[in-house]
């Protein structure tokens, strides 16, 4: 489904038509993401392995004023759906343009009571381990693998990936959660030196605490993060705007905090707000 008319009041313009996939699009922070490039007039594909969820979500994207709307089936952990994924949106569209790597998995296949009563790291399941960081690590990898060489030789583009906060990359029981996100910013900012000058940036966006998502166990008034109260899930919203954007041109290897993005500023306001200093040598330790 192509719609024409550009929606009457656009944030940032340059989303208009722009192709963008979002991985883990059917719910949660994705599909938060979808319906906001969606209201931009973009051209927005979601993957995800529930079909029925991602039927639901590009009902409304459509609604919402997507450009176009296009649902793939698919695991980010195997490589081959991610040739695929990808493959299907640049054949559908006629490229790829941003690629934003929200799809993963959290503490819960590990431990559900994580946020409560950690475990040691040796008394992790070792496949439920692994598949944290097949999902988190291996799954943007694969995922960017395809994607940079169309957007290389098309001379734009964008790489966005969903981290978390430091203090959960380190925090005990939160192995390998936090580990995988320390990992996805790394290669973060390797992929923003490897793509210098070609047009293409590489940056990381996350929330700035927990956020009301599946990943956090519990239900009702009473749930809570490890930091407490949870962060709604629209909070990266606005900077996920602007880094698909025109605007975030020259940014490259960076991170953004959704939480300390004021809406109210102008864009380049807002993200000096938003981006704490890059550190020339950064350390875990």
């Amino acid at each position: 489904m192509t719609h024409d008319k550009r929606p009457s009041v656009a944030t940032h313009p340059s989303l208009f038509n722009r192709t963008v996939l979002v991985t883990g699009g059917g719910r949660g922070i994705g599909r938060s993401f979808a319906l906001a490039l969606a209201a931009e007039g973009a051209r927005v594909a979601i993957c995800g392995r529930d079909a029925n969820t991602l039927a639901a979500t590009a009902e409304q994207l459509k609604e919402k004023g997507a450009r176009a709307v296009l649902g793939v089936t698919g695991d980010v952990s195997q490589p081959d759906d991610c040739s695929r994924i990808v493959d299907r949106v640049a054949q559908t569209f006629g490229g790829l343009e941003v690629l934003v790597n929200n799809a993963g998995l959290g503490m819960r296949v590990v431990n559900e009571a994580f946020t409560t009563q950690p475990i040691p790291f040796w008394q992790a399941d070792r496949q439920a381990w692994r598949s944290i960081i097949d999902a988190n690590v291996l799954g943007p990898f694969y995922m960017s693998h395809t994607a940079a060489p169309l957007m290389v030789a098309a001379g734009f583009g964008r790489l966005i990936n969903v981290s978390t906060s430091p203090v959960t990359m380190v925090r005990r029981g939160y192995s390998p959660y936090g580990p995988s996100k320390s990992a996805l910013e790394a290669m973060t900012r390797v992929w923003a030196q490897d793509l210098a000058g070609t047009g293409v940036t590489a940056n990381a966006i996350l929330p700035g605490g927990a956020t009301d998502t599946d990943l956090i166990p519990g239900s009702g008034p009473g749930r809570r993060g490890s930091d407490g109260q949870l962060l709604p899930v629209t909070i990266m919203d606005s900077a996920l705007l602007w880094l698909a954007s025109d605007a975030s041109s020259g940014i490259n290897g960076r991170r953004v905090v959704g939480k300390l993005w004021d809406p109210t500023l102008p864009f380049d306001e807002a993200a000096e707000k938003a981006m704490p200093p890059q550190q020339e040598l950064p350390s875990i330790l």
